[in-house]
C-alpha cells in the first residue's frame, strides 16, 4: 500500500511538472518573436540557427517533448540575448 501511495504521487508530480514545462514552450516563443520583430544585431547564420530552433522548439512542444522545446528556445533567447 505505502508503494502504490508512492508511486501515485511520484505519479502526480511528474504529471504536474510537465504541465509547467508544457506552459514555458509558448511564452518562450513569444519572446522570441518579440526580440525577432526588433531586428536584432546578429549576423545572417546566427539569426538562421535562431529561426531553426524556433522551429524546432514549437515543433517538439506539439509533439509533446516539452523538455526538448525548452531546451531549444532557450538556445535561440540566448543567441539572442533575451531572457
Amino acid at each position: 500500500m505505502k508503494s502504490l501511495t508512492l508511486s501515485a504521487v511520484g505519479l502526480a508530480l511528474a504529471l504536474a511538472s510537465g504541465t509547467v514545462v508544457a506552459s514555458e514552450c509558448p511564452a518562450d516563443m513569444k519572446k522570441i518573436d518579440a526580440a525577432l520583430a526588433t531586428n536584432p544585431s546578429l549576423d545572417m547564420a546566427q539569426k538562421e540557427k535562431v529561426k531553426a530552433l524556433r522551429a524546432s522548439g514549437e515543433q517538439l512542444h506539439k509533439s509533446g517533448k516539452h523538455g526538448e522545446s525548452v531546451a531549444a528556445l532557450r538556445e535561440a533567447m540566448e543567441i539572442l540575448g533575451v531572457k
